[in-house]
Parts: C-alpha cells; sequence; structure tokens
C-alpha cells in the first residue's frame, strides 16, 4: 500500500470551511450513484488531483468501479451542461483526461492512503455528507429521473454549453410539463406534518386566486396561506361560528394581501379550489389536519367547479 504526503502549498485558509452543507454542494449523481470528483476530493484533502489519481492507480486493488470510475466523455459533457461543475474556480476547465469520481466508498478507502492531518475530520465530514445527499436523493428519486430525461430532451436539441444559462428557465418549464400530477392522498393519525404539508404545496401551485370551503376555519390557516404566491387573492367561505378573528384577518392582509372572508350555511365538505382551474376535495377540516385518517382528492371534472362557485 502507497501512501501520499499532503500538499502543503494547498493548505485552505483558516477561514475556509469545508462543512457538511459545503460539501454536499460536490456531490453529483452519476451512473445512478452519488459520487464526488477527484478535483473536489483533492481540495477538501489539500492534496493536487494528479496525486488523488496517483494514490488509486498505484493502489487499483482498492479500487472497484463501485469505489471508483473514470467518466466518460459523454458524461463529462452531460455533467458540464447540468452544473458547470468543470468550469467551477477554474478547476477541470484543462484537463487531458476525463475525471474520476468516488463513490462513498471510494472516499473511504482514499482516506485510509493520505496522511495528513485534516483527513479523519474532512473524511468524517464528507461521510456525513454522503449520508444526507442519499436521503435526499431517496425523498426526490422521481424528480431527479424527470430532470434527467428532461436534459437529454435538451441535449437533443443541440443546446450548447455556453448557452446554458440562458436556457436554465427551459428546463425548469420542461419540469413543470412533465410533473406528475397529485391525484390523492390517505392520511392517518399522527401524519400532521405530512397533511400540513401537503396542503401548503397546493396552495403554493395557484397563481392567481383560492378559494377555500371550510366551516370550521381557525387562524392556523393564516399560517398555511402565508406560504402563497405573491400577490394571489385568497377567499375564504365559511360558517359564522368559525374560530378566525377579523382582526387576524387584518393583520395577515397587511403583509400576505389579499384575504377576503364570507360566511355561508350552503357546504358540509371541505373543497380548495386553485385558479379556478383545479378542485381538491379534503376528508377533514384544515384546522384538524393528521389528528384522523381522511384523504384529500383532487377532482377531475371541471363543471364541479363552476357549479361550487355558483352555490
Amino acid at each position: 500500500m502507497i501512501i501520499i504526503e499532503e500538499d502543503k502549498d494547498l493548505r485552505l485558509s483558516n477561514n475556509e470551511k469545508y462543512d457538511i452543507e459545503n460539501i454536499k454542494n460536490l456531490i453529483y449523481t452519476i451512473r445512478e450513484k452519488p459520487v464526488m470528483l477527484d478535483s473536489d476530493v483533492a481540495m477538501l484533502y489539500h492534496y493536487e488531483t494528479k496525486y488523488i489519481n496517483l494514490a488509486v492507480r498505484r493502489n487499483e486493488e482498492r479500487f472497484p468501479e463501485n469505489f471508483c470510475f473514470q467518466l466518460t466523455e459523454e458524461e463529462t459533457k452531460s455533467l458540464r451542461l447540468q452544473i458547470a461543475t468543470l468550469n467551477k474556480n477554474g478547476r477541470g476547465q484543462h484537463r487531458k483526461y476525463t475525471p474520476y469520481a468516488f463513490t462513498e466508498q471510494g472516499i473511504a478507502m482514499l482516506s485510509g492512503l493520505l496522511k495528513n492531518e485534516i483527513a479523519v475530520q474532512v473524511s468524517i465530514n464528507i461521510m456525513n455528507a454522503f449520508v444526507g445527499m442519499r436521503k435526499f436523493i431517496v425523498s426526490n428519486g422521481q424528480i431527479f429521473n424527470r430532470l434527467s430525461n428532461i436534459e437529454y430532451k435538451l441535449i437533443d436539441q443541440d443546446i450548447k454549453l455556453s448557452n446554458y444559462e440562458k436556457n436554465f428557465e427551459k428546463i425548469f418549464d420542461e419540469l413543470q410539463k412533465d410533473k406528475e400530477e397529485f391525484k390523492q392522498k390517505i392520511f392517518f393519525g399522527g401524519q400532521i406534518y405530512d397533511a400540513y404539508s401537503l396542503i401548503v404545496d397546493i396552495i403554493k401551485t395557484a397563481q392567481n386566486k383560492i378559494l377555500i370551503i371550510d366551516n370550521y376555519i381557525d387562524d392556523s390557516i393564516l399560517k398555511m396561506l402565508s406560504k402563497k404566491n405573491k400577490d394571489v387573492e385568497v377567499i375564504i367561505l365559511t360558517s359564522s361560528k368559525s374560530n378566525l378573528k377579523k382582526i387576524d384577518i387584518q393583520k395577515f392582509n397587511k403583509q400576505y394581501p389579499k384575504l377576503k372572508i364570507s360566511y355561508t350555511n350552503k357546504f358540509h365538505d371541505r373543497f380548495i379550489i386553485i385558479d379556478n382551474k383545479a378542485l381538491f376535495h379534503c376528508g377533514a377540516s384544515l384546522k384538524d389536519l393528521g389528528k384522523k385518517c381522511f384523504a384529500v382528492s383532487k377532482i377531475e371534472d371541471m363543471e364541479y367547479i363552476e357549479k361550487i362557485t355558483n352555490t
């Protein structure tokens, strides 16, 4: 086993800290694996990139493909298109060879070959960053898959790297079109945060108007509505027995205009209508989200929106 010494000319200043959150920004998904590039690993460990890769070559039996692999030209181009990684801080712009990528296991193996005073703490932070990113990827796997599909669509349209920033908005426009729409969700007792998050997500989709129908509303709805997009109008239809006070509405409107409340006794169930285009039925009052088992469903028949708004 060959151990390499640190390049002391690459020491970071005392003010330059690489904590877990910063390291997460250096983790990318390639071949469906979270990895770090050799240049970023070298920076964190205070080595030149060539010495990191030299350590791998001299100990190749310790680095199977699931520990470390070299990117293809196509993968390198794709990575640069997505995040301009190799142009960041001037690193990697004039490389003769495509980068090497290290998985979490590869980083752990590499840390044993490096001999410097910061290796232990940096290794701990990198491992923790990988754990955090792994959880994030599991939670958002479908979004990443859709984003990858969109990327290939744009590559097929011959979008150049130099035009990447101009086409960044186009990527997310495509992502919105390709997004799997919410249909139905059932919550069980205790899933208060999950239920709250879903209603907030529905509220955030509104661009112009939100209509909420709920006889038992209270000031908890204001916390949800504070997440709405700016200048979206909100109308709440509720019972005169509602616990939402006028003073609360006045305070809310000073910061998040514009909210109106009207009283009616024509409804039994709870509904949310977004921009007069999307209708959601809620099996529980919004103030009781997650306290008992209930469902939130999207009603596809558009004619009911007009019937409800004209009731």
